[in-house]
């Protein structure tokens, strides 16, 4: 016979993600000039207390004397108390609530305000052990009941043994106070829980650290609110990602690491060993040797537009969703495009740096507006679209070409060939993906069939142009300014340094690799890419994935959730069934979706099941992966 569970749960930074009094301070002191120092000292008490360094009824016997409250402070501290619950708590409410006879509240706060926050989830006021203030006649809060065996020291561990339990107990709670239940004897286990605060001391005294409560139910194999805990989902981000999007990973309770440069094969491959989801812009490559070894990953964010530095189909078959930000940055990269057509086609670049040296030039010649002139976009999707509206309306004539037919938007009109547009274009800019046949894209053929003085852009990627034919084409004048902002062989950080042959040629602008690179773009990345990846980890949604059929999920309604990757072969999805149907679930909703490669099944079942169907549907021999959520 299983036995019974207690746990044992503080209130303040535990319950809570505050200390209560020193939100009482906050409330009390309120207009009172000594309001800083005093609520400085009230949280210094309240560390001491907290790490065992000051007995606890001398910390609350200063705490009190600081307070200055009286009992109408009481009901604003209770509804302050209730929006600032520690967020694991608030995620598993009902679990709490339909289990509320295993839990009790231990504190050495106050009764007063912990009995009304508890309720709202179940805990009733007889499993609420904690401390009783005193009023005068004027309800002035002037002390607290020292009769109560939780205002003296050691009060925590007496107060169990009065308790009488039967079965494991189980501590958890962010202070020494709560550590010497267990110190005691009088207890299974202590968590130090992290959520809140982390003291050094409590958690070197812990059984284990638990940095939410979906741990402690995790360990105890108990339901919860998710099925695997989210402290335990280890994000890798590199190459400077947006703090935004480390704030938002962070803030969903993953834990993550940050690194500012790319990396190499080998450093990754070491790096990922025990990372479930990475995170990475353009310069790291992702390549099959590194996804071969990382036996963990769920996912991959390209925090970008392009892909191709991830070896996708092998992401595929190991099961690993591949998200990027198609459309994120796009403005930005137009914005550029424009700047860099008008500063080449008025011979800025050559200009500038004479003025800096003295050189008064003042001349029209190869100086031209962009009025009137023709510009050739290779590549018509999200950013060649866009750039042809914002040209168009600058007065430029807009042609295009992509392999897949698509309608031009406004006046531009598409070209048969790439060959038909190069020869027509004063202003030639490329916006292709990095797939290997757009390799040398552009060559010395292509070259030479520009217009002489052709100004030519690639914003797209390094090695769809040979720049060895553009240097070629710079010097001899048939191209008679050029932006470059992509490279074959980039630095993998700032300190390494740049090197290319278009290094020093007249009128070239290198940028390094900025297209993107705005804050509005990089925030908008930032929340784009994490948000399709937090979907996917918590529903099953492949929305916005490039390398799993896309299924927009609902969030889960009282079901467990299957979620089975599989290879594409007939007759997964009846075997499925079948052990589904042998087993007697209730299935309440399924869905499916196939692509060449792979098909991807949900389905959601009655919650009550016996584990040998997680079996059964594991050893499905085409499986690929398999999860369960809820």
């Amino acid at each position: 016979m299983q036995k019974s569970k207690h746990f044992i749960i503080d209130f303040d930074s535990t319950f809570t993600q505050v200390e209560a009094l020193d939100i009482l301070g906050e409330i009390t002191l309120e207009g009172n000039p000594l309001k800083d120092h005093k609520l400085k000292r009230i949280k210094e008490v309240t560390d001491l207390g907290m790490e065992g360094k000051l007995s606890f009824r001398e910390s609350l016997e200063e705490r009190i004397n600081l307070l200055e409250a009286h009992r109408d402070h009481l009901p604003l501290l209770v509804e302050r108390l209730k929006k600032r619950v520690s967020t694991s708590f608030k995620r598993n409410k009902e679990f709490i609530r339909k289990n509320a006879h295993q839990f009790y509240i231990l504190s050495n706060g106050f009764k007063e305000f912990i009995i009304p926050v508890v309720a709202e989830y179940g805990i009733e006021a007889k499993n609420v052990y904690a401390n009783d203030f005193e009023f005068d006649l004027n309800g002035n809060i002037v002390g607290f009941n020292r009769d109560n065996v939780l205002s003296s020291n050691m009060g925590k561990p007496k107060q169990i043994k009065a308790l009488k339990l039967t079965g494991e107990v189980h501590v958890l709670g962010d202070g020494f106070t709560d550590y010497e239940i267990k110190q005691a004897g009088f207890a299974n286990t202590f968590y130090a829980f992290t959520e809140n605060v982390k003291r050094a001391r409590v958690i070197e005294n812990a059984d284990f650290e638990a940095p939410d409560l979906d741990e402690v139910f995790y360990q105890n194999n108990m339901e919860r609110a998710f099925s695997y805990p989210k402290s335990r989902i280890k994000v890798l981000l590199l190459e400077n990602i947006h703090e935004h999007a480390v704030k938002k990973l962070r803030e969903e309770g993953y834990q993550v690491s940050v690194y500012s440069s790319g990396m190499s094969e080998d450093e990754l491959i070491e790096a990922i060993k025990d990372v479930s989801i990475l995170g990475i812009r353009s310069k790291t490559q992702v390549t099959q040797k590194v996804i071969k070894k990382a036996k963990r990953l769920l996912a991959i964010g390209a925090f970008c537009i392009g892909t191709n530095q991830i070896d996708v189909l092998e992401a595929q078959k190991k099961g690993i969703a591949v998200f990027n930000a198609p459309y994120s940055n796009t403005r930005s990269v137009v914005e550029l495009v424009i700047a860099e057509i008008i500063l080449l086609m008025r011979n800025l670049l050559n200009k500038v740096p004479q003025m800096h040296e003295g050189v008064w030039n003042k001349t029209a010649t190869n100086s031209f507006e962009i009025r009137g002139k023709t510009l050739g976009i290779i590549g018509y999707g999200n950013i060649g679209s866009q750039l042809s509206i914002i040209a168009e309306a600058m007065g430029m004539k807009v042609i295009y070409y992509d392999l897949v037919e698509k309608l031009g938007l406004g006046n531009a009109s598409p070209c048969e060939s790439m060959d038909e547009l190069i020869s027509k274009s004063d202003v030639i800019t490329i916006h292709v993906d990095g797939r290997t046949e757009n390799d040398h894209l552009i060559d010395e053929k292509e070259f030479e069939l520009m217009k002489d003085g052709v100004i030519f852009l690639n914003l797209s990627r390094g090695h769809v142009v040979n720049y060895a034919a553009l240097r070629k084409a710079i010097l001899s004048g048939k191209v008679g300014g050029t932006g470059v902002d992509v490279f074959p062989l980039e630095p993998m950080s700032n300190a390494d340094e740049f090197v290319s042959e278009l290094r020093g040629l007249p009128n070239t602008l290198l940028t390094p690799h900025i297209g993107g690179s705005t804050l509005e773009a990089q925030k908008n990345i930032a929340n784009f890419v994490p948000s399709r990846i937090m979907d996917y980890i918590n529903t099953g949604s492949t929305s916005n994935t490039v390398n799993f059929p896309e299924i927009v999920l609902p969030m889960l309604q009282n079901a467990h959730r299957f979620i089975h990757l599989h290879r594409n072969e007939p007759g997964v999805l009846a075997k499925i069934n079948n052990i589904l149907a042998s087993n007697e679930l209730n299935v309440v909703g399924q869905y499916l979706k196939t692509n060449e490669h792979i098909g991807y099944v949900i389905t959601d079942v009655d919650r009550i099941y016996e584990p040998i169907v997680i079996e059964e549907l594991k050893n499905i021999k085409e499986t690929i992966r398999f999860r369960v959520l809820y």
